[in-house]
């Protein structure tokens, strides 16, 4: 068990300044961050072709002009999509007539070339594209040449601004705030329309906003991002979201919190997107439209045909379907992989790269390079040939390990097509005759690379010498942690068990051990096993090192601490023999 100090305790910092310092929020400003006001939401004009873009959409309008709205196949794309239409039809709804929307029937960005002709001869005026298509030049300029505008509502970066579209990008604009996803970039075109209207809609889609956001990972250090998140979690009234909260519910509990929604309603959304059939998605997209989802459609209801039911309650059950369809087939192709690993000693390499058949589903190639990096705490590339002879695929890198950016280490390697996407999460490209290479090289240059996981903590205590009151406190701040604001860790050394302080509770269907210190704090480890308990247990004591999350629990108004147990290590143990 590895883990370092973030940095060494300012005795005079309380928990909450010590770990926000930690996480890069300066000490002077964390009363600010606490308590960030609309004052941090930015000036929409800030945004380059703001202006445009809005006088474009209105113009169209007015002039009762074909718009072909295109959305993207990930969470950002159809919270953005729907957020923009849920703001149409409030502001201008006879407009609805004119609009006609289109989702990806797989995981492609942006304009497809087979959609041009079809723009074309069905006369629509402009193309709207919410969360893609910065860097669809070639489109753009078909479409120009026609006579057809496209107004681009994105946050991905490009090499440089199209000229034949109408580009609003924070990326390639000098707006400060580069954390914004495409749904918030929309949600700024919309607050410029409320600007010029004198009107004040575009907070009812804060919710959308918030949930796209938290779903693409934004980091919540940034003031703006923060609190359009907050704001939109405190004010969830569209009927997806809403509904899946309320499935949630157990899960996520009594406060709506970004990780709460990062951890169980993104991924029912992912799921959707990535393996649900393209009817499945189209009623989740639906149902993320005020005016469409409570619309009655047949039941899809094992039982229930030739009834009805409302978009909404189909979406969410779609959706908690899909995900289980979705981990039955990522645990099978997980297995698939794993053969091949060990059939081919492919885990000796300090990069384990693997070459699986059409046969795996190309949309849980992440997931199952998820599943890769965590089990053998290596950077992993799970790739597929295509008829040219390029191995195209994910990377996952361990980011617990001293390589933290990945994506850097394989471009600079010489050997990669492409690696593009996030430092630890990637999609690469490497022809299959540089494989070897790409092996060969990584096994010199990271031979002295430790690769056990190596926990980031903010905080070591000794057993007999810690506040119950400072776990508390950490624990009280669930709802900050998110993108860049990661939950605190700390080390409890020196934790001596004996028959009287651990506990087994529900042996027979949740195992999980229960070890109670003298002030009062319990440490609880999930997941646990009849057998792991009889380990810990002893005549004697058993003495563990811990390093867990803060939490509180609260039961008939008595607030206990709670540290739960992510990893621990044994490192002591005396057995009485009298």
């Amino acid at each position: 068990m590895k883990y370092k100090l973030i940095a060494k305790p300012n005795k005079n910092y309380s928990p909450m300044q010590q770990i926000l310092v930690n996480r890069g929020i300066d000490v002077k400003d964390i009363e600010h961050y606490l308590k960030t006001s609309d004052a941090d939401i930015l000036n929409p004009d800030l945004l380059d072709n703001m202006a445009e873009g809005v006088k474009r959409l209105v113009s169209a309008i007015k002039n009762q002009e074909k718009m072909f709205l295109i959305v993207d196949c990930d969470a950002d794309g159809f919270t953005a999509s729907a957020a923009l239409v849920n703001y149409i039809y409030k502001v201008f709804p006879s407009a609805m007539d004119l609009l006609s929307i289109q989702l990806h029937e797989g995981k492609e960005h942006g304009i497809e070339e087979k959609w041009l002709e079809e723009i074309v001869a069905n006369e629509y005026k402009l193309v709207i594209c919410p969360d893609a298509s910065s860097n669809d030049y070639e489109q753009h300029k078909f479409l120009k040449d026609n006579g057809i505008d496209v107004l681009v509502l994105d946050h991905h970066d490009a090499e440089e601004v199209s000229e034949n579209a109408i580009i609003i990008n924070n990326q390639l604009s000098d707006y400060p705030n580069k954390t914004l996803s495409g749904v918030g970039v929309v949600y700024k075109f919309c607050s410029k329309i409320d600007e010029l209207m004198k009107i004040k809609e575009a907070d009812t889609i804060l919710d959308l906003v918030s949930l796209g956001m938290i779903a693409d990972m934004m980091d919540m250090r940034n003031f703006e991002t923060k609190h359009l998140i907050q704001k939109g979690l405190t004010r969830i009234e569209n009927p997806f979201f809403k509904a899946l909260v309320e499935r949630q519910a157990y899960s996520i509990g009594e406060t709506v919190t970004p990780i709460g929604v990062a951890f169980y309603i993104a991924p029912l959304i992912n799921a959707t997107i990535r393996v649900g059939t393209q009817a499945e998605k189209e009623v989740m997209f639906k149902a993320m439209l005020n005016h469409c989802a409570y619309d009655m459609i047949p039941s899809t209801k094992r039982g229930e045909k030739g009834k009805t039911e409302a978009v909404v309650v189909q979406a969410v059950r779609n959706a908690t379907n899909v995900r289980n369809r979705q981990k039955k087939a990522r645990d099978n192709g997980f297995e698939y992989v794993e053969q091949i690993i060990a059939a081919n000693n492919l885990d000796k390499n300090k990069i384990i790269v693997v070459q699986v058949s059409e046969d795996l589903d190309k949309n849980l190639t992440g997931l199952i390079a998820n599943q890769l990096m965590a089990k053998y705490q290596k950077p992993v590339l799970l790739v597929r040939e295509t008829d040219e002879g390029l191995l195209q695929g994910s990377a996952r890198g361990y980011d617990k390990s001293e390589l933290k950016d990945l994506k850097s280490f394989l471009l600079e390697s010489g050997f990669m097509e492409y690696a593009e996407g996030h430092a630890a999460a990637m999609g690469v490209g490497i022809y299959k005759d540089k494989v070897n290479a790409l092996i060969d090289y990584s096994n010199t240059v990271l031979a002295n690379y430790d690769f056990s996981a190596c926990y980031d903590v903010d905080y070591e205590y000794m057993s007999n010498d810690f506040k119950a009151q400072d776990i508390i406190d950490i624990g009280s701040m669930k709802s900050l942690w998110g993108k860049g604001i990661d939950e605190a860790m700390i080390v409890i050394k020196g934790i001596k068990i004996t028959s009287n302080n651990i506990t087994l509770m529900s042996a027979n269907k949740n195992p999980t051990i229960k070890i109670t210190l003298q002030n009062g704090t319990s440490l609880i480890k999930f997941g646990a096993s009849q057998a792991e308990f009889e380990s810990l247990k002893s005549s004697g004591y058993t003495e563990i090192d811990v390093i867990g999350t803060c939490a509180i629990n609260e039961w008939q108004g008595m607030i206990t601490p709670q540290i739960l147990i992510k990893d621990y290590e044994v490192v002591g143990k005396q057995d009485y023999y009298f």
